[in-house]
């Protein structure tokens, strides 16, 4: 499948890059999420919370994300929007997407790349298992465009995993 991106969605993108920083200045693990309606409008952006020892750890940003504007959105509300993530989402958020009823996932890092600067950290032990493979086991289809802007995105992870 053919995708064309476009400025909206690479300014979406970035500001779920930004989520991450402001994550990691936060003092949390460096990742961010937004969900965008089908109208263009931004439902809900999310950090991380995940770091222990008071953290979730399945509180993840895309996980966050899509729980918050699923709240808001409901279930028909849902159709069209799109998770921007600064990193592709692992098993458990891919999850979080298909359930909430997301249509379309743009992943700046992937989950190689995540693992190349996390190596084996205890606190982000990776999956290999992309979120295209996914999605692929659901009743329904989600476009999954990514990985894009890795270096940007893996700037907030320098030196955080060390």
């Amino acid at each position: 499948m053919e995708t064309t991106l476009s400025e909206a969605d690479l300014a979406h993108l970035r500001e779920s890059i930004r989520v991450a920083e402001n994550a990691r200045a936060e003092g949390t693990h460096p990742f961010g999420s937004i969900v965008v309606s089908a109208a263009g409008e931004v439902i809900a952006s999310c950090g991380n919370n995940s770091l222990p020892p008071e953290g979730d750890p399945t509180q993840h940003a895309e996980l966050q994300a899509v729980a918050a504007a699923f709240r808001v959105l409901g279930a028909e509300g849902m159709t069209g929007s799109t998770l921007f993530t600064s990193a592709e989402p692992c098993a458990m958020c891919a999850g979080a997407a298909y359930w909430t009823g997301i249509d379309r996932v743009v992943y700046a890092l992937s989950e190689h790349r995540l693992l190349e600067l996390t190596g084996d950290h205890p606190e982000n032990p990776t999956f290999s298992l992309p979120c295209r493979e996914v999605f692929a086991r659901g009743q329904r289809p989600i476009e999954v465009v990514g990985p894009l802007l890795e270096d940007e995105a893996a700037a907030a992870h320098i030196g955080f995993w060390s």
